[in-house]
């Protein structure tokens, strides 16, 4: 018999009703009696479980599957029977189950945990209802990030995880080195680089990914991304995932309108995919979840200079533990005055001092400040960045000067500059930060998979 889905029961619970069905899975919980036991069974095909009656006049193995743990795998066939009146609106009712593989007592899912528990059980914790739904949302979220690109003629470019410059030019880099006995040596001894250069984790694709929009037009790439920065912060990883669009003959107008329709789209998509995962995660999470999604698609968009944001919070009468001064930067106790308090809702803070902006950001006329852009939204505060690039060759080589950084290294980027430069604007997405926003996560650690963070690389 061909093995049928729980996410194909729940989509159509007529079609499969007096049906024999195959579903192969794992006991979330199990009890049994004497004569009859229930079983609630997870395919990871869908974020809610199915119950599965099995009775010892029709198992014959009955005894040996009522004496199994939770967490146990199991491939059962039985008659699918609709039960409108009960809690469930159907149950399996079985005829046969083979005991794929046992679980011990010691499994630790047996009850409720808190996250920081779970982190320590990783290999574990997607069995669990929270990260069942974190990550089917993050899964579904990926999905509809290439699915809005693809609909608006974006070129999806890979991008090097290896690089030899420092596209936010903070210097918080991994080093990359082969392995010893590998290396060639020196006359000296020394070994010499594997690159021939010292070489780095990059921080960004950016860089890189604006070459291929200089050649067609509108592209994007989304992919790990490494900060070697010792922070402990809910919001800081060394791994992560970025996703960086960059748009040719775009202008900052532009740029914001992309940002814009891509976080309303994926958004969306989100609340018509994966309504059962955000219905548990609004009970059991953040119960202003849902409100605050559904707000956002059909929300207004402010926007505000940063020069005109530093004057609302300096008319506030708030008091903030960061002094207002112009040329710090946006503090979160300032993000969630202007998101939820002033604007009630997402804002977009453009033109920012240029001294605490990337070196690549457009200078504008007034020479202080840059092209650049932030989106903030209530309850998570920055969720994306971008800028309108320096096109203009020699902006960008004082630029690189300003910052301290070596020509020489950035010798490729400098020559797009004066091969056909066209102005051109893009911005980046943190893939985590986007999902702790999307699922109402507090922490990053509960987003990635197997988080990598300062101390910390296990699984």
């Amino acid at each position: 018999m061909k093995r049928t889905l729980i996410k194909q029961i729940y989509g159509e619970p007529e079609k499969f009703s007096g049906q024999s069905v195959k579903l192969c899975g794992w006991a979330r919980n199990l009890r049994s009696g004497a004569s009859v036991g229930f079983i609630e069974l997870n395919d990871g095909s869908y974020f809610k479980n199915i119950q599965i009656v099995f009775e010892a006049e029709n198992i014959d193995n009955y005894e040996k599957i009522a004496a199994q743990n939770t967490g146990a795998a199991f491939i059962i066939e039985g008659v699918l029977l609709l039960t409108p009146n009960s809690k469930q609106p159907f149950e399996l009712n079985a005829r046969k189950i083979e005991l794929e593989g046992s679980s011990t007592p010691a499994y630790p899912l047996t009850k409720r945990h808190s996250p920081e528990f779970l982190r320590t059980i990783a290999h574990l914790r997607p069995r669990t209802n929270l990260y069942s739904a974190v990550f089917r949302v993050r899964s579904e979220a990926a999905f509809a990030v290439h699915k809005f690109f693809n609909e608006h003629n974006f070129v999806y470019i890979h991008t090097p995880i290896i690089t030899t410059s420092d596209c936010e030019g903070g210097g918080n880099m991994f080093r990359v080195t082969a392995a010893g006995k590998n290396d060639k040596k020196e006359k000296n001894g020394n070994e010499t680089e594997f690159f021939g250069r010292e070489a780095f984790l990059t921080v960004s694709g950016q860089t890189n990914v604006e070459c291929f929009a200089l050649a067609y037009g509108n592209v994007y790439t989304f992919g790990p991304t490494f900060r070697a920065e010792a922070s402990h912060t809910p919001k800081h990883a060394a791994e992560f995932w970025m996703i960086e669009p960059e748009m040719a003959f775009a202008d900052l107008n532009d740029d914001i309108e992309v940002m814009r329709e891509c976080l309303v789209y994926i958004t969306g998509y989100i609340l018509e995919n994966c309504a059962a995962e955000l219905e548990f995660l609004n009970k059991f999470v953040d119960n202003t979840l849902l409100e605050r999604l559904n707000k956002l698609v059909t929300a207004e968009f402010s926007r505000v200079s940063y020069t005109e944001a530093l004057k609302i919070l300096e008319k506030s009468g708030e008091k903030f533990e960061f002094p207002v001064k112009w040329g710090n930067d946006i503090h979160t106790e300032y993000e969630k005055y202007l998101t939820d308090k002033y604007f009630g809702g997402p804002v977009f803070i453009t033109d920012y001092p240029a001294e605490i902006k990337a070196f690549y950001m457009r200078k504008n006329d007034d020479s202080k400040t840059v092209a650049a852009v932030d989106l903030i939204v209530p309850g998570v505060g920055e969720l994306i960045g971008g800028s309108q690039r320096e096109e203009r060759y020699e902006l960008l080589c004082e630029a690189l000067r300003q910052n301290n950084l070596n020509q020489e290294d950035y010798w490729w980027y400098l020559e797009l500059r004066q091969y056909g430069s066209a102005k051109h604007s893009g911005f980046g997405i943190g893939f985590e930060r986007l999902v702790m926003y999307l699922t109402g996560a507090a922490n990053i650690r509960d987003v990635c998979a197997f988080p990598r963070v300062a101390g910390s690389a296990d699984f």
